[in-house]
């Protein structure tokens, strides 16, 4: 696709987006993603049908050209990712290129979720997040935490989640939270697994306390079990 042809895919998309803003939703998504700047103001369904209908005819020459403009654009990268079909290291290395672009909760999350080919590729996919397990910035961090929480809570990665819960280090908020909701999460699963992990782990205290938090909201941790994660707060 040439740049006169990326710029006008662009700009369909651009007015496809302000179609469908909703001024009142925009400053509900801009409350809850604070310093997020450039919002439209467009749902997440619309979204999502954009970005499927834009994955289905040629994923690859849309992300070559996407713009990063507004936070609906970056969004709509990921979704589109999420929904695209091809070969796995091709999805991936356009993952790569998207990471960076990542700077909030509400786009690695809505990413992370939609990211459902890692359970058709699970080894590729664990793979190619270790690289990220190094990494110093946070919302890199966080993709690693929400995409096992979402896709890696199963026996044969289990273990590994928790090591890698216990081993990743970052001081940011939303990093910290990911930890402690993918702990809660696990804990519904795998109750004996992370109860021990909760008894000897280098997690700090603020990541510690929150993810004890999560359980105590969690409805499907039993009430015994709640009471005992309350008493090891710190």
């Amino acid at each position: 696709m040439g740049d006169n042809q990326g710029n006008s895919v662009n700009e369909l998309i651009r007015d496809e987006l302000y179609k469908n803003m909703d001024i009142e939703y925009g400053k509900f998504a801009a409350s809850l993603n604070p310093g997020c700047g450039n919002i439209i103001g467009v749902r997440i369904p619309v979204l999502r049908k954009m970005a499927k209908e834009i994955a289905s005819v040629n994923w690859k020459e849309y992300l070559d050209n996407a713009v990063d403009d507004t936070f609906e654009e970056i969004m709509l990268q990921g979704l589109v990712l999420g929904y695209a079909k091809g070969k796995i290291d091709d999805i991936l290395v356009y993952t790569e290129e998207f990471i960076p672009k990542i700077d909030n909760w509400s786009v690695c999350d809505t990413f992370c979720n939609t990211f459902k080919i890692a359970r058709r590729y699970p080894d590729e996919v664990w793979e190619f997040l270790m690289k990220y397990m190094s990494k110093q910035e946070e919302f890199p961090l966080r993709v690693v935490t929400i995409m096992m929480m979402n896709h890696f809570l199963e026996d044969a990665y289990i273990d590994k989640v928790l090591y890698a819960y216990n081993t990743m280090k970052n001081d940011g908020y939303y990093f910290k939270m990911g930890i402690a909701w993918g702990l809660a999460t696990a804990y519904v699963k795998y109750p004996d697994k992370v109860m021990a992990f909760m008894k000897d782990n280098t997690l700090d205290d603020f990541t510690f306390n929150k993810a004890i938090q999560k359980m105590q909201e969690s409805f499907r941790i039993s009430a015994g079990d709640k009471k005992t994660l309350k008493s090891m707060k710190r």
